[in-house]
Protein backbone atom coordinates (compact mmCIF):
# COMPACT_ATOMS: atom_id res chain seq x y z
CA UNK A 1 0.00 0.00 0.00
CA UNK A 2 1.36 3.73 -0.55
CA UNK A 3 2.38 6.06 1.45
CA UNK A 4 -0.33 8.49 2.52
CA UNK A 5 -1.38 10.83 5.69
CA UNK A 6 -3.72 8.85 7.73
CA UNK A 7 -6.10 11.80 7.63
CA UNK A 8 -6.15 9.95 3.39
CA UNK A 9 -7.04 6.69 4.58
CA UNK A 10 -10.70 5.24 3.82
CA UNK A 11 -12.03 2.26 5.68
CA UNK A 12 -11.46 -0.20 2.66
CA UNK A 13 -8.17 0.93 2.66
CA UNK A 14 -7.51 0.54 6.63
CA UNK A 15 -9.54 -3.00 5.71
CA UNK A 16 -7.28 -3.88 2.60
CA UNK A 17 -3.90 -3.21 4.79
CA UNK A 18 -5.34 -4.99 7.67
CA UNK A 19 -5.50 -8.17 5.42
CA UNK A 20 -1.94 -8.00 4.04
CA UNK A 21 -0.56 -7.26 7.62
CA UNK A 22 -1.85 -11.19 9.05
CA UNK A 23 -0.30 -13.57 11.47
CA UNK A 24 -1.31 -17.08 11.62
CA UNK A 25 -2.00 -19.05 15.00
CA UNK A 26 -0.75 -22.72 14.71
CA UNK A 27 -3.64 -25.11 14.24
CA UNK A 28 -6.44 -22.17 13.75
CA UNK A 29 -7.03 -18.70 11.70
CA UNK A 30 -4.67 -16.29 9.35
CA UNK A 31 -5.60 -13.01 11.55
CA UNK A 32 -4.63 -9.63 10.86
CA UNK A 33 -2.08 -8.29 13.08
CA UNK A 34 -3.57 -5.20 15.08
CA UNK A 35 -6.36 -6.77 17.37
CA UNK A 36 -8.16 -4.97 20.58
CA UNK A 37 -7.41 -5.10 23.74
CA UNK A 38 -9.86 -4.09 26.81
CA UNK A 39 -7.82 -3.71 29.98
CA UNK A 40 -9.52 -0.87 32.13
CA UNK A 41 -12.54 -0.79 29.06
CA UNK A 42 -15.86 -1.62 31.24
CA UNK A 43 -14.42 0.30 34.14
CA UNK A 44 -16.15 3.05 33.98
CA UNK A 45 -20.38 3.37 33.53
CA UNK A 46 -19.98 7.39 32.25
CA UNK A 47 -17.81 6.08 28.65
CA UNK A 48 -19.46 2.59 28.67
CA UNK A 49 -20.97 3.31 25.45
CA UNK A 50 -18.23 5.84 24.19
CA UNK A 51 -16.03 2.26 24.35
CA UNK A 52 -19.12 -0.31 23.18
CA UNK A 53 -19.17 1.99 19.74
CA UNK A 54 -15.04 2.11 19.60
CA UNK A 55 -14.95 -2.00 19.58
CA UNK A 56 -17.48 -2.14 17.37
CA UNK A 57 -16.36 0.84 14.61
CA UNK A 58 -12.80 -1.56 15.51
CA UNK A 59 -14.43 -4.60 13.98
CA UNK A 60 -16.28 -2.38 10.82
CA UNK A 61 -11.80 -1.64 10.03
CA UNK A 62 -11.61 -5.64 10.14
CA UNK A 63 -10.22 -5.73 13.65
CA UNK A 64 -11.31 -9.03 14.26
CA UNK A 65 -9.47 -9.68 17.56
CA UNK A 66 -11.14 -9.18 20.47
CA UNK A 67 -9.02 -9.59 23.94
CA UNK A 68 -9.99 -9.38 27.41
CA UNK A 69 -9.90 -11.40 30.26
CA UNK A 70 -12.00 -12.25 33.68
CA UNK A 71 -9.23 -10.09 35.72
CA UNK A 72 -10.37 -7.12 34.17
CA UNK A 73 -12.63 -5.15 36.14
CA UNK A 74 -13.23 -8.63 37.60
CA UNK A 75 -15.86 -9.50 34.77
CA UNK A 76 -16.75 -6.07 33.64
CA UNK A 77 -14.49 -5.84 30.53
CA UNK A 78 -16.12 -9.09 29.75
CA UNK A 79 -19.94 -7.87 30.36
CA UNK A 80 -18.83 -4.60 28.26
CA UNK A 81 -17.06 -6.47 25.00
CA UNK A 82 -20.21 -9.04 24.93
CA UNK A 83 -23.15 -6.00 24.70
CA UNK A 84 -20.21 -4.66 21.84
CA UNK A 85 -20.27 -8.25 19.83
CA UNK A 86 -24.13 -8.98 20.16
CA UNK A 87 -25.50 -10.17 16.64
CA UNK A 88 -21.83 -9.66 15.45
CA UNK A 89 -20.39 -12.94 17.25
CA UNK A 90 -19.09 -14.65 13.76
CA UNK A 91 -17.23 -11.34 12.75
CA UNK A 92 -14.88 -11.46 16.17
CA UNK A 93 -11.69 -13.95 17.10
CA UNK A 94 -12.80 -13.57 20.81
CA UNK A 95 -9.72 -14.25 23.69
CA UNK A 96 -9.93 -14.50 27.57
CA UNK A 97 -8.02 -15.39 30.36
CA UNK A 98 -8.37 -17.35 32.68
CA UNK A 99 -7.01 -16.34 36.48
CA UNK A 100 -4.17 -18.66 37.57
CA UNK A 101 -5.73 -19.68 40.73
CA UNK A 102 -8.78 -20.60 38.32
CA UNK A 103 -7.26 -22.90 36.40
CA UNK A 104 -6.65 -25.81 37.96
CA UNK A 105 -9.04 -29.39 37.67
CA UNK A 106 -12.53 -28.55 37.66
CA UNK A 107 -11.95 -24.53 38.21
CA UNK A 108 -10.74 -23.49 35.01
CA UNK A 109 -14.10 -25.20 33.68
CA UNK A 110 -16.22 -23.10 35.98
CA UNK A 111 -14.36 -20.04 35.23
CA UNK A 112 -14.72 -20.68 31.64
CA UNK A 113 -18.29 -20.65 31.64
CA UNK A 114 -18.75 -17.64 34.25
CA UNK A 115 -16.54 -16.02 31.02
CA UNK A 116 -18.88 -17.25 28.40
CA UNK A 117 -22.05 -16.62 30.26
CA UNK A 118 -20.33 -12.44 30.32
CA UNK A 119 -19.61 -12.50 27.43
CA UNK A 120 -22.92 -13.98 25.72
CA UNK A 121 -21.34 -16.52 23.73
CA UNK A 122 -20.71 -20.59 23.71
CA UNK A 123 -17.25 -20.45 22.83
CA UNK A 124 -14.06 -18.77 22.96
CA UNK A 125 -11.78 -18.77 19.95
CA UNK A 126 -8.40 -18.52 22.37
CA UNK A 127 -8.30 -18.97 26.34
CA UNK A 128 -5.40 -18.19 27.66
CA UNK A 129 -3.29 -18.63 31.13
CA UNK A 130 -3.46 -15.35 32.44
CA UNK A 131 0.38 -15.80 34.55
CA UNK A 132 1.81 -18.64 35.96
CA UNK A 133 0.62 -20.08 39.44
CA UNK A 134 0.83 -22.74 41.34
CA UNK A 135 -1.03 -25.35 39.12
CA UNK A 136 0.75 -27.69 37.79
CA UNK A 137 1.03 -26.96 33.86
CA UNK A 138 0.18 -30.64 33.27
CA UNK A 139 -3.01 -29.58 35.30
CA UNK A 140 -3.87 -26.78 33.38
CA UNK A 141 -3.23 -28.05 29.90
CA UNK A 142 -5.12 -30.76 30.39
CA UNK A 143 -8.16 -28.88 31.85
CA UNK A 144 -7.51 -26.55 28.30
CA UNK A 145 -7.57 -29.81 26.02
CA UNK A 146 -10.77 -30.50 27.64
CA UNK A 147 -12.24 -27.78 27.34
CA UNK A 148 -11.56 -27.70 23.91
CA UNK A 149 -12.79 -30.92 23.39
CA UNK A 150 -16.34 -29.81 24.95
CA UNK A 151 -15.96 -26.77 22.05
CA UNK A 152 -16.10 -25.03 25.05
CA UNK A 153 -12.90 -22.76 23.28
CA UNK A 154 -11.40 -23.40 19.78
CA UNK A 155 -7.18 -22.96 20.96
CA UNK A 156 -5.89 -22.32 24.15
CA UNK A 157 -2.15 -20.42 24.96
CA UNK A 158 -0.55 -18.51 27.34
CA UNK A 159 0.49 -15.00 28.69
CA UNK A 160 3.55 -13.98 30.81
CA UNK A 161 5.40 -16.66 29.90
CA UNK A 162 9.43 -16.52 29.36
CA UNK A 163 11.73 -18.98 27.68
CA UNK A 164 12.31 -21.49 30.66
CA UNK A 165 8.38 -21.35 31.02
CA UNK A 166 7.54 -22.24 27.53
CA UNK A 167 10.23 -24.78 27.19
CA UNK A 168 8.99 -26.43 30.27
CA UNK A 169 5.21 -25.99 28.91
CA UNK A 170 6.27 -28.18 25.57
CA UNK A 171 7.41 -30.57 27.20
CA UNK A 172 4.27 -31.68 29.17
CA UNK A 173 1.29 -33.73 27.09
CA UNK A 174 -0.15 -31.50 24.88
CA UNK A 175 1.94 -28.80 25.74
CA UNK A 176 2.69 -27.97 22.08
CA UNK A 177 -0.71 -27.36 21.12
CA UNK A 178 0.25 -23.74 22.95
CA UNK A 179 -1.32 -21.50 20.40
CA UNK A 180 0.11 -17.71 21.36
CA UNK A 181 2.00 -16.12 24.41
CA UNK A 182 0.95 -12.99 25.41
CA UNK A 183 3.64 -11.02 26.34
CA UNK A 184 4.62 -6.83 27.55
CA UNK A 185 6.41 -5.44 24.32
CA UNK A 186 6.99 -2.36 22.72
CA UNK A 187 9.66 -0.03 21.33
CA UNK A 188 10.41 0.65 25.02
CA UNK A 189 10.62 -2.68 26.43
CA UNK A 190 12.34 -5.06 23.79
CA UNK A 191 13.62 -7.76 26.37
CA UNK A 192 12.40 -10.34 24.57
CA UNK A 193 14.23 -10.00 21.69
CA UNK A 194 16.85 -11.58 23.30
CA UNK A 195 15.83 -15.22 23.66
CA UNK A 196 12.26 -15.07 23.86
CA UNK A 197 11.28 -13.93 20.55
CA UNK A 198 13.35 -15.92 18.80
CA UNK A 199 12.17 -18.89 20.52
CA UNK A 200 8.84 -18.33 19.26
CA UNK A 201 10.29 -17.92 15.68
CA UNK A 202 11.85 -21.05 15.79
CA UNK A 203 8.91 -22.99 17.49
CA UNK A 204 6.32 -21.10 14.97
CA UNK A 205 4.22 -19.83 17.74
CA UNK A 206 3.09 -16.51 17.85
CA UNK A 207 3.95 -13.91 20.05
CA UNK A 208 0.54 -11.50 21.27
CA UNK A 209 2.13 -7.98 22.34
CA UNK A 210 0.07 -6.34 25.15
CA UNK A 211 0.91 -3.00 25.67
CA UNK A 212 2.22 -2.22 22.57
CA UNK A 213 2.45 1.34 22.79
CA UNK A 214 3.47 1.27 26.39
CA UNK A 215 0.86 1.60 29.22
CA UNK A 216 0.86 5.21 29.94
CA UNK A 217 3.27 7.22 32.13
CA UNK A 218 6.71 7.83 30.88
CA UNK A 219 7.58 5.27 28.95
CA UNK A 220 4.69 6.49 26.68
CA UNK A 221 5.10 10.21 26.84
CA UNK A 222 9.31 9.01 25.76
CA UNK A 223 7.71 6.98 22.78
CA UNK A 224 5.76 10.42 21.64
CA UNK A 225 8.74 12.92 22.26
CA UNK A 226 11.66 10.96 20.97
CA UNK A 227 13.43 12.61 18.40
CA UNK A 228 14.15 9.99 16.04
CA UNK A 229 10.26 8.60 16.46
CA UNK A 230 8.85 12.19 16.16
CA UNK A 231 10.94 12.73 12.46
CA UNK A 232 9.96 9.35 11.00
CA UNK A 233 5.97 9.49 12.06
CA UNK A 234 6.38 13.09 10.02
CA UNK A 235 8.47 11.29 7.35
CA UNK A 236 5.41 8.86 7.33
CA UNK A 237 2.53 11.53 7.48
CA UNK A 238 1.45 9.75 10.88
CA UNK A 239 2.13 9.59 14.19
CA UNK A 240 4.57 8.54 16.80
CA UNK A 241 2.48 5.86 18.71
CA UNK A 242 1.72 4.65 14.90
CA UNK A 243 5.07 4.66 14.31
CA UNK A 244 5.87 2.40 17.92
CA UNK A 245 2.69 0.22 16.74
CA UNK A 246 3.94 -0.49 13.08
CA UNK A 247 7.12 -1.56 14.57
CA UNK A 248 5.94 -4.05 16.54
CA UNK A 249 4.33 -5.73 13.33
CA UNK A 250 7.84 -5.78 11.83
CA UNK A 251 8.48 -9.52 11.95
CA UNK A 252 5.09 -10.48 10.61
CA UNK A 253 5.12 -13.14 13.41
CA UNK A 254 3.43 -10.84 16.45
CA UNK A 255 0.11 -9.96 17.14
CA UNK A 256 -0.32 -6.67 18.77
CA UNK A 257 -3.55 -5.42 20.82
CA UNK A 258 -3.23 -1.29 21.47
CA UNK A 259 -6.33 -0.92 23.76
CA UNK A 260 -8.59 2.10 22.29
CA UNK A 261 -12.07 3.19 23.87
CA UNK A 262 -12.55 6.17 21.48
CA UNK A 263 -13.29 5.95 18.15
CA UNK A 264 -10.48 7.61 17.18
CA UNK A 265 -7.85 6.00 18.44
CA UNK A 266 -9.31 2.40 16.90
CA UNK A 267 -8.98 4.08 13.83
CA UNK A 268 -5.37 5.41 14.28
CA UNK A 269 -4.25 1.96 15.51
CA UNK A 270 -5.65 0.48 12.79
CA UNK A 271 -4.43 2.66 10.35
CA UNK A 272 -0.67 1.59 11.63
CA UNK A 273 -1.00 -1.51 9.11
CA UNK A 274 -0.40 0.45 6.31
CA UNK A 275 2.68 2.04 7.48
CA UNK A 276 5.96 0.31 5.69
CA UNK A 277 9.13 0.99 7.89
CA UNK A 278 12.32 1.44 5.68
CA UNK A 279 15.30 -0.58 7.22
CA UNK A 280 16.74 3.10 7.29
CA UNK A 281 13.82 3.63 9.59
CA UNK A 282 14.43 0.68 11.33
CA UNK A 283 17.96 1.05 11.94
CA UNK A 284 17.60 4.58 13.47
CA UNK A 285 14.93 3.09 16.08
CA UNK A 286 17.81 0.23 16.86
CA UNK A 287 19.82 3.38 17.73
CA UNK A 288 17.45 5.61 19.86
CA UNK A 289 16.17 2.16 21.32
CA UNK A 290 18.65 -0.32 21.41
CA UNK A 291 17.85 -4.01 21.56
CA UNK A 292 19.04 -6.32 24.20
CA UNK A 293 22.45 -7.79 24.73
CA UNK A 294 21.98 -10.03 27.53
CA UNK A 295 19.37 -11.69 29.20
CA UNK A 296 16.09 -10.17 30.60
CA UNK A 297 13.80 -10.05 33.00
CA UNK A 298 10.05 -10.79 31.63
CA UNK A 299 8.68 -7.13 31.85
CA UNK A 300 4.80 -7.58 33.45
CA UNK A 301 2.51 -5.08 33.98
Amino acid sequence: MPKKGSDLLDTSEIREALQEQTVTIPFGPRLPAIGQGTWHIGDQPATRDQEINALRSGLDLGMKIIDTAEMYGEGKSEKLVGEAIKGRRDEVYLVSKVYPHNAGKGDIERACDRSLERLGTDYLDLYLLHWRGRVPLAETVAGMEKLREAGKIKRWGVSNFDTEDMEELIQVPNGRNCAVNQVLYHLGSRGIEYDLLPWHLDQEIPIMAYSPLAQGGSLRRELTTNKTVTEIAAKHEVTPLQIALAWTLRSGRVISIPKAGQEQHVRANAEAAAIQLSKDDLQQLDEAFPPPTRKMPLDII
